[in-house]
């Protein structure tokens, strides 16, 4: 893992997320993940349904992220928006269970993707914001 790490520490720091990852968009393998969090084991093969191009079968199936399944509730990773977010929410592991389900908001901040998992209770709105915030930071950094 290089300097992304650093990344990670800045998001995990107030809080609000309880996994983060950093992932290569260009190679389409992981770069940095909060350690012992789900994401830490994220597969070469999620990472690439997660950035592919045939969002068909994400939007109808969902995904799994570190074998955490997923439910895509919003996809304008590569729309005209200029918004390059997805929003996801974990998929309760039980049929009848009381688990808590998570927030995931992806965040495209070329050469990079984010991931950012909430805290229970946390929403997707505060995930957004959050990823925002680094994703000009990070587009302000490369542009110096």
């Amino acid at each position: 893992m290089s300097g992304w790490q650093e990344y990670i520490s800045s998001l995990m720091r107030d809080g609000l997320c309880c996994d983060a990852a950093v992932i290569s968009v260009a190679h389409q393998q992981l770069l940095a993940a909060h350690p012992g969090g789900v994401l830490a084991n994220m597969t070469q093969l999620e990472i690439q349904v997660l950035l592919g191009r045939n969002r068909d079968t994400l939007l109808t199936q969902g995904t799994t992220l570190g074998g955490l399944r997923c439910l895509v509730i919003r996809d304008n990773l590569y729309t005209d928006t200029h918004n390059y977010t997805m929003d996801l929410r974990t998929k309760q592991q039980e049929e009848n269970s009381d688990t808590c389900t998570y927030a995931i908001t992806v965040a495209l901040a070329n050469p990079v993707c984010l991931i950012l998992v909430g805290q229970k209770g946390i929403q997707g709105g505060t995930l957004n914001l959050k990823a925002f915030k680094m994703v000009r930071y990070i587009k302000n950094s490369m542009h110096q």
